[in-house]
């Protein structure tokens, strides 16, 4: 119960100490990296980084000694896009828009960037036969009798010793010679200089007068063309009898122009519509009054004369009917009243049938005249329609010779203008600031130099250390299990330093055993239900702690008052017995007869905790520990147990512990942290992996807390002897 009790309280302080742990890692870790796990490497491999780094640097001094000093003179122009011309038109090269400006400075770059600006530079300064040009700029003057080479020479040094800097939002250049004689870098900054601004109005000059001499040849080619084309167009207009005449009232302007027959074909046509508008009226007259009786028709009712006869007629109406009142039909005035209605009637008769032929012969006159104009309107159509088709060649020959008029006038009119403003251009570069000599060297710089040597040391040195970190396979702390492994660290066993591990495994207040204790605490909390009901040790290699491990966990677990039975599984080279002390046949017996496991388990020393050795050892061990013997007698003994544990023998070039892992519900790995090799421990967990085998996870056995390198970084590890070291002072 004490034991339990002691147990309870380290799990506590273990959980505290991973709380920290946790913080600690996280605020070592902001950035994305490990900081302490950084410092510590630095401080690993101090010595080697001192030494990379004093090497840059004395490697900088050297070659700083050892480099020529460098002089460089700056001259300054400004360049504006466009000239200020003093003579509207006398910059025959255009105008440059103001979205192009990048664009044109650029170029001015170029220019003073170019060979030719070069070749024009050595020529005016008679460079290419001095040798104190050759000598300032670091080259070696070529044989006088190669001209061409000595050129090309002169120029690719002076090329190279050219800086050309345009700065942002300026128009103000900047031209730097950088040379080994500070005299010279001002001499030859201001030939670059002064031979710009003089190549830039020399091609304006030549700009000019090449414009003259391109206008002129133009204007006498042009001429001739005119000439041929209006020649032409007379020729063609006399052959076809096409006579033109300017247009009249909308249609008179200098662009067009009419034939007689189109301008007779246009009155003729606005007669002819006359003449239908006249006829549709007569016709709707005479379609009105056609069927009509005459005295219904509004011109006869109209006419004076019928209204005359019908008041005579309306009189002597009712003097008949008066009449008849009177006397009878035969009556002499009866008859002479009807004889004389019947004369009106007659001659109203005949007045309103004039009438009503005169309105049909308007009619038909009309129509006569209409269709006489409409007979005229399509014979001059097709007069107009013969000239149109001779008109196509005719417009064509005129458009040509508009045209040839048109660009003759412009060109004569450019080449007056320029003639006129030639030897007054003004240039758009000027000088700003000569060149003045240099007092001191611009390069080398000491202490820039120094400084980059600084930073390449330090770059060479991190990546020496980097490197170095990445291909070691030792574990120099704990941490470095899980960063390699990517597996949780659940215990840390520290190495045998004095005495032999059993004594300190008896004694409950060493290193060890604390160590262990620890282990056992976080196996309690490594599964859902607690202690794993099966538990296998194993490790990648022999020689790693297993038995002695496995051991410990099971003396520990007993003392907590749990049944714990452990198990050498280690058919090959079994060693449990030995330490217990007792030859007695154990798991290979129960895999190969049928004697009750029960009476193969042995008691130790220790209360609550049994075992079974693995006497004797069989022929095929992978045979018996892959069977399905063994996975019956592992339940059965789970039955029988809390716990059961299973020392098993290495993982590499063995499949026993495959066999047994999947029947587990842990394992636990253990690492030798003094023979640690990456390569084969990966391999061990990738084949139980592969079987999905429940890995609780790491325990690093044989760990040295001075490995690290900072044994008071890495204090924590040596705190389970803290009270034993209490003990000793007491």
């Amino acid at each position: 119960m004490r034991v339990e009790q002691q147990l309870q309280g380290q799990t506590m302080d273990h959980e505290a100490s991973l709380i920290y742990d946790l913080d600690d890692d996280a605020s070592a870790s902001g950035l994305g990296f490990d900081l302490r796990a950084v410092i510590a490497a630095l401080r690993r491999n101090l010595k080697w980084v001192l030494a990379i780094i004093g090497a840059a640097i004395v490697a900088g001094i050297v070659l700083t000694l050892m480099i020529t000093p460098q002089y460089v003179a700056f001259s300054r122009v400004l360049v504006n896009q466009q000239a200020d011309e003093i003579i509207q038109g006398s910059d025959v090269s255009g105008g440059n828009e103001s979205f192009d400006a990048d664009r044109f400075l650029q170029t001015q770059v170029d220019i003073l960037k170019g060979r030719s600006l070069a070749q024009r530079v050595i020529a005016s300064g008679k460079l290419v036969n001095d040798p104190r040009f050759f000598n300032a700029l670091g080259g070696s003057q070529t044989a006088q009798g190669n001209a061409a080479a000595r050129m090309k020479q002169a120029v690719d040094l002076l090329s190279n010793a050219l800086t050309v800097n345009l700065p942002t939002n300026s128009r103000i250049v900047s031209i730097s010679i950088t040379s080994r004689d500070p005299g010279y870098s001002a001499k030859l900054a201001d030939l670059y200089a002064e031979n710009f601004i003089q190549a830039n109005l020399n091609q304006k000059f030549e700009s000019s007068a090449y414009a003259r001499e391109f206008l002129m040849s133009q204007l006498e080619e042009t001429r001739a063309r005119l000439e041929n084309s209006e020649r032409d167009l007379n020729r063609y207009s006399r052959a076809a009898g096409l006579i033109r005449v300017a247009g009249q009232g909308g249609a008179a302007n200098s662009d067009s122009t009419l034939s007689v027959t189109n301008e007779a074909l246009v009155q003729t046509n606005g007669s002819a519509g006359s003449a239908t508008t006249d006829r549709i009226a007569a016709e709707d007259a005479w379609r009105t009054i056609a069927n009509e009786p005459l005295l219904n028709i509004p011109q006869v009712q109209a006419n004076p004369v019928v209204q005359d006869l019908l008041k005579q007629k309306a009189a002597l109406e009712g003097s008949l009917a008066n009449e008849r009142t009177r006397h009878l039909e035969d009556y002499p005035t009866i008859k002479t009243y009807k004889a004389q209605i019947a004369e009106l009637d007659r001659r109203i008769k005949t007045v309103g049938t004039s009438i009503k032929r005169s309105i049909y012969l308007n009619y038909q006159a009309v129509k006569a005249k209409e269709d006489s104009l409409n007979s005229r309107v399509g014979n001059l159509q097709q007069n107009a329609l013969n000239e149109q088709d001779q008109g196509v060649h005719y417009n064509l020959l005129k458009r040509v010779a508009d045209t040839n008029r048109a660009l003759y006038d412009a060109l004569l009119a450019r080449y007056n203008q320029i003639s006129a403003t030639a030897g007054a251009t003004s240039n758009n570069i000027s000088l700003i600031d000569r060149a003045e000599v240099p007092d001191r060297p611009a390069s080398p710089k000491m202490f820039v130099n120094l400084l980059v040597a600084f930073v390449l040391g330090c770059l060479a040195a991190a990546v020496f250390v980097y490197l170095k970190e990445t291909f070691d396979d030792t574990i120099r702390v704990p941490s470095d299990v899980e960063r390699k492994l990517a597996l949780p660290l659940l215990a840390v066993i520290p190495v045998q330093e004095e005495g032999s591990t059993a004594d300190s495994l008896g004694d409950p207040k060493s290193s060890i055993s604390e160590a262990y204790h620890s282990l056992v605490v976080n196996l309690r909390y490594s599964t859902t239900h607690g202690f794993p009901k099966v538990l296998v040790v194993t490790s990648a290699g022999q020689s790693e702690g297993k038995t002695t491990s496995a051991y410990a966990i099971a003396a520990d677990m007993a003392r907590l008052g749990r049944r714990i039975l452990l198990i050498d599984a280690d058919l090959r080279r079994p060693t449990l017995h030995r330490r217990m002390g007792a030859q007695a046949p154990g798991l290979t017996e129960a895999l190969v007869s049928d004697v009750p496991v029960s009476s193969l388990v042995l008691p130790s020393d220790i209360e609550n905790l049994s075992y079974l050795t693995a006497l004797p050892m069989p022929p095929e061990p992978a045979l018996l520990l892959s069977g399905d013997r063994m996975g019956q007698l592992i339940a059965e003994l789970a039955q029988m147990y809390d716990s059961v544990i299973i020392d098993c023998p290495p993982m590499l070039g063995l499949s026993d512990t495959v066999a047994i892992a999947k029947l587990s519900d842990g394992v636990l790995f253990l690492l030798d942290a003094s023979g640690f090799h990456r390569g084969a421990v990966k391999t061990a967990l990738r084949r139980l992996k592969l079987i999905n085998a429940p890995i609780l996870g790491i325990v690093l056995n044989k760990f040295d807390p001075k490995s690290g390198g900072s044994e008071q970084e890495y204090y924590g590890y040596n705190y389970y002897s803290y009270g034993r070291d209490e003990e000793k002072t007491v």
